[in-house]
């Protein structure tokens, strides 16, 4: 986000891997790892060690399709998965938007999922422990990048809101920081000394429990592929798309409010809040409209991304308040 560079995602949909010729792909890689497990080969320590990408198949995989949402709903048609699965913005594994071939050794499983800070429950648990506690849903929302790149997706997930009644916040709680994992072996950037590892995000209690506000670990009607943040994200779908944190491992509860990623790297660009807001530029480019990458076409963006009846309360009385970055 701080380096305007050559648009990867730019291919003809010709480039494309088809979806039946990808799943194949992952299954018969999938065979070998087992294999390769069975004869002792390449044992995993921790929650997000090294393997090879397309290695088990994912036991979630039988939760989806999940039933989808009418409440959100879309003006648009939904952004073709050859064209999304090509537009990622992951710098632990890449600075340009095609992430896939980076993450050859990313493994989903086992994931471990951290609650603690200022809650009556803390816990720790797998994420396939975390699944059964909750119901997932699919829900179509359109995403807005602070690049001034947009797109519209099938999220499947559920609610934040039920996670945080997971923890049980006592009333000293008034933000929720996020942390994505820290593993150099698999996310090459991560040795990168210029950035701030772990990625970090966060919300006010109230953003967190805002009925939009919505943990991801599908998209499609399937499991996440791994460069949609796979086996957990944040989707916040009034904000500026770098505030839905990927690959989340830890969720902690505070009376602080935490400083992001990008804030910590470059706070007179990136803020806490990031807002979607036509009518406020960043300071190095307009954000008054965005390219569809499903069509390549300019559209005008709205105030919160289209949301604000849903979002807009939250931040009366903070109008002295920088919330648009």
């Amino acid at each position: 986000m701080l380096i305007r560079s050559r648009r990867g995602w730019e291919l003809p949909e010709s480039a494309a891997t088809p979806e039946d010729v990808y799943l194949n792909r992952r299954q018969a890689m999938g065979a070998g790892a087992m294999l390769l497990a069975g004869l002792g080969v390449g044992t995993i320590a921790s929650p997000a060690a090294a393997q090879r990408v397309g290695d088990v198949p994912d036991p979630s995989a039988s939760l989806y399709p999940a039933a989808r949402n009418p409440r959100y709903t879309l003006e648009r048609p939904v952004t073709p998965e050859a064209k999304s699965s090509l537009v990622n913005n992951y710098y632990e594994f890449s600075y340009g938007k095609v992430v896939g071939p980076s993450m050859t050794r990313f493994q989903r499983r086992p994931w471990l999922v951290k609650i603690d800070g200022l809650v009556e429950k803390p816990q720790e648990m797998g994420i396939d422990d975390l699944f059964k506690k909750v119901t997932f849903e699919e829900r179509l929302y359109r995403h807005r990048c602070v690049e001034a790149w947009s797109m519209a997706v099938p999220w499947t997930g559920f609610p934040m809101k039920d996670l945080v009644a997971l923890a049980a916040p006592t009333s000293g709680a008034k933000y929720i920081k996020m942390e994505t994992f820290l593993d150099p072996k698999v996310a090459p950037n991560q040795r990168d000394f210029r950035y701030t590892w772990p990625y970090v995000e966060g919300l006010t209690l109230e953003e967190a429990t805002n009925e939009l506000a919505f943990l991801v670990t599908g998209v499609y009607g399937k499991p996440a592929p791994n460069q949609f943040g796979a086996p957990l994200r944040l989707v916040l779908p009034w904000k500026y798309g770098f505030k839905s944190i990927k690959g989340i491992v830890r969720f902690t509860f505070t009376d602080k409010q935490p400083v992001s990623f990008w804030e910590q790297l470059q706070g007179s660009e990136y803020g806490f809040w990031a807002n979607v807001n036509p009518k406020v530029p960043h300071p190095r480019w307009s954000q008054a409209t965005e390219e569809d990458i499903a069509t390549g076409q300019r559209i005008p963006t709205e105030l919160f991304n289209g949301y604000g009846e849903y979002v807009a309360d939250l931040y009366k009385g903070r109008e002295t308040q920088k919330i648009w970055f």
